[in-house]
Formats: C-alpha cells, structure tokens, sequence
C-alpha cells in the first residue's frame, strides 16, 4: 500500500476539530511518488464572491401598517427580485458546465449549489404570489408581517447561507480531516486517510444515505449538507468535493443501481487488498460491497478498469435525472402509475374504438413539482441536447403541463433523432397536439370551439 507522507507546519496541537485552528500549510498528493507534497503556493478561490453579490445593496422590506392592521408588502419589486434570482442562477448554471473540455475544472457543488438556487427562488416566488394572492382575495384576512418576514431576507441564500458560504462548508469539513491526520501523526498510508474522511463525514458529522428519496430536501446540496442526510449520488459528491479539496482525487462510474467511487491509482488490484479486515474500496463505498445482492460485491481490479469513469458533467446529469424522477413522481402523485410516455399509449373509448388522450382529459398535476421536474430536465438538455429520449420526455412533461406550443417544439425536435419505431408512435401524437396548440389559440382569442 502506498504510504501518504505528511510534512510541514500542520502538527501543531489543536484543542478541537470543530474549533479554530491555527493556520496550516497544505499538500498535494503526488502518485508517482506516492506522497503528500507540501505546496506552497495554494490557489485561491476563483468563487469569492457571493451568488447575490449585485442585489445586496436591494432592500426589499416589508412595511406593516399601523399596529392593528395586519402587515402587507409595499414593495412590488418582490417577485421581480425572485425572477432575476432565477434568470441569473440559470445564467451561472450555465457557464459553470458550459466548457466540457475542461471538465476537471468544473466544480461539482458550485454547480448543484446553482440548481438549489434557482428551485429555491422559484419556490419562493411562488409563495410571495401567493400571499399577494389571499391579501388581494381576502382583504379581511390577518397576515401578519412575522409569516412574511420568515421567507424572505435582503439577499437570496440558501437555508441561511449564500452560496460561497456553502462551499466554504465544504473547506470546513476538509480542515476537519486534516486536523484528524494531524491527530494521528505526520505519516499515514492512503487507508488511514480516506479512514479519515470517513470518521469526519459519517461519524463525526453523522451523514447518511436516506435509503428511499421521497423529500425534495434530500435531493439539493445544501440541504444535505445542513441535515447530514441524502441521496447516495450527493453523498458521492460531498466525499469526492472534500477529497479534492485535500488534494486527493476520487473518480466513479454507475454499476447498476449504486454510483461507487474510489481513489485514482495505477495498480487498481491495490483497492481491493484487505487491511485490519477491510478493502480500501470497501472503506470508500461501504456496506454495498458486502451486500452479495449488489453488483459492487462481485467487482475486481480487472473488472473496475473496464468501467467508464463519470465525468464532472455526467454526474450533475445523474443529480439532475434524479431530480426529474422525483418532483414528476411528486406531480403525477393524484395519477397512480401515470408515466411520462402514457399519452403515447392509444386507449380505448366508451364505443371501444382507438383514440389518443386529448386536452379535455389530460391528467391534473401539482403544478408546482411538475416546473420544478420541467427545469431539471431543461438542464439536463443543456447538458445531453442530442438524447432523444429526453426531449421526448421534456416535451411530454410540457404536454402535460399545457404547454402545447413548447411540447410541439420539443417533440418535432426529438423525431430528428429518435429510432424509426418510435417516431412512428410520435408523429401522430405531435399531430394532434398541433391541434390542440391551435384550439388554445383559438380559445385564447375569446372564441368558442364549435
């Protein structure tokens, strides 16, 4: 096993991990030599700066009225703020994945940090339309300005805290393993260091994998990070995210249901000699390893390097699908069983003859969930615009959602690339929705479809 050489300045005592700390030179890792390194020249981060850096200098207040009134909103730059929130975290989005040529310079948690934000302000704008909504219908009504108070603070953050401040979370967690080697003295094999990562983060801190995902908290980064327990693919990333920040690489790939992950090295059969009892590669993936029903417990070195290894876009592409599946569950929840591709599907009519699902009986969806499902996969086509079968499906959560104009688009876009069979169950279900886009229109006009 290789041996992880720790030298410099960082053995200094420190009373607590989680208190301050006296200030440490870092290391890198060097695999030819199989050592940490000190480096003395550490990058600085290139994110300094708040998400909502332009909008502090906004005051967005409430102003309650006299004491015996209840409290009402006079600023009607609110929902404005929520919009600009959502175009810009898009915008950053965008930008953080828009370069896959350079993807081990793409920053994993900055960019799902950029998805939370815009769900998050999205969420929010929703809430400030409907508070404006009751005070318009119900005059009467008692709002207090305290209920409005608690949704809204001068700039968007993210469960208290703004985006850079998450990824110092992050930087945090790092220094806490540091200080665990320091603990342990100057030398320790690679074992002893992903030991280490996993003291702090599962033991330390407490996280852990929520076994069945049905809260959309456990699905965004930073809820993850404040509760300590989500999904097994933001789970990989926060392990991957602190590892890089000590300089230690962890790349992974999907077999079957589970995402494993492991330290980059040459002699791949090194991960899976026991000591004290336990693989390295055990220590990194954990119990389903030893699960015989996994497809993890019948991995080897040879087998491990026959596995594609995700990159940075393929993995916020795994977080985004995952986000699709959860909030279109969450939307079709009154439609027991309804899939995506159900429209699709000719069904019988009360005389027994064919017909396709038309506007007058298109299933009712909880329209918040079925956005929230819509912006996921508008991401992920950022990412995949060529995969067929997720325009398809986006264009089909559009129909869905009434969108018909958008979904024609989508589904026209989608025939240029899907297989022969299933363009030919396409083509006449975008026909008809041509015509329910026209009917729309027509209606839209104030006119009365005969």
């Amino acid at each position: 096993m290789a041996c992880i050489l720790l030298t410099g300045s960082c053995h200094h005592q420190m009373t607590s991990i989680r208190g301050s700390r006296p200030a440490c030179r870092c290391f890198r890792y060097d695999y030819k030599r199989s050592a940490w390194c000190n480096e003395d020249e550490r990058g600085k981060n290139k994110f300094s700066m708040s998400l909502m850096g332009p909008y502090k200098k906004r005051r967005l207040s409430l102003c309650p009225l006299a004491s015996s009134a209840p409290g009402t909103i006079r600023d009607s730059s609110r929902p404005n703020f929520y919009q600009e929130v959502i175009k810009d975290t898009r915008k950053k989005f965008v930008e953080e994945i828009s370069f896959p040529s350079k993807d081990k310079q793409i920053s994993l948690a900055k960019a799902l940090l950029y998805v939370a934000a815009e769900d998050d302000a999205f969420m929010a704008f929703n809430r400030e339309m409907d508070l404006r909504s009751l005070q318009s219908e119900r005059r009467d009504s008692l709002i207090s300005s305290d209920s409005l108070d608690s949704e809204y603070t001068d700039e968007m953050v993210l469960a208290g805290k703004s985006i850079s401040e998450w990824l110092k979370e992050l930087d945090v967690i790092a220094k806490e393993v540091e200080a665990e080697l320091v603990s342990r003295d100057i030398g320790c094999h690679l074992v002893q260091v992903l030991e280490a990562v996993n003291l702090v983060l599962f033991e330390l801190r407490g996280f852990k994998r929520s076994p069945i995902v049905v809260d959309p908290k456990y699905s965004y980064l930073h809820s993850v990070l404040s509760l300590g327990q989500g999904s097994g693919i933001l789970l990989s990333v926060i392990y991957i995210e602190v590892c890089r920040r000590l300089n230690l690489t962890i790349v992974g790939s999907r077999v079957g249901e589970e995402f494993l992950i492991w330290p980059q090295m040459e002699n791949l059969e090194e991960l899976f000699k026991e000591t004290s009892g336990r693989s390295l590669f055990g220590i990194v993936n954990g119990r389903c390893v030893d699960n015989p029903r996994s497809k993890a417990s019948d991995l080897s070195g040879n087998s491990l390097s026959g596995l594609e290894i995700a990159t940075n876009l393929d993995i916020i592409g795994i977080a985004l699908a995952n986000l699709i599946r959860l909030h279109w569950k969450r939307a079709s929840r009154m439609n027991h069983g309804l899939m995506l591709t159900s429209a699709l599907r000719p069904v019988h009519d009360a005389q027994g003859n064919f017909s396709m699902i038309d506007g007058s009986n298109i299933p009712l969806m909880r329209p918040q969930d079925l956005r929230l499902a819509i912006m996921a996969s508008e991401r992920l086509l950022i990412l995949q615009p060529r995969n067929w079968a997720l325009r398809r499906n986006h264009g089909m959560m559009l129909y869905y959602g009434r969108e018909y104009k958008e979904a024609v688009q989508h589904l026209s876009i989608c025939l240029a690339w899907a297989p022969e069979e299933e363009a030919a169950i396409l083509i006449p279900f975008v026909e008809k929705l041509h015509l329910l886009r026209l009917e729309s229109s027509w209606k839209s006009l104030g006119h009365k479809s005969g």
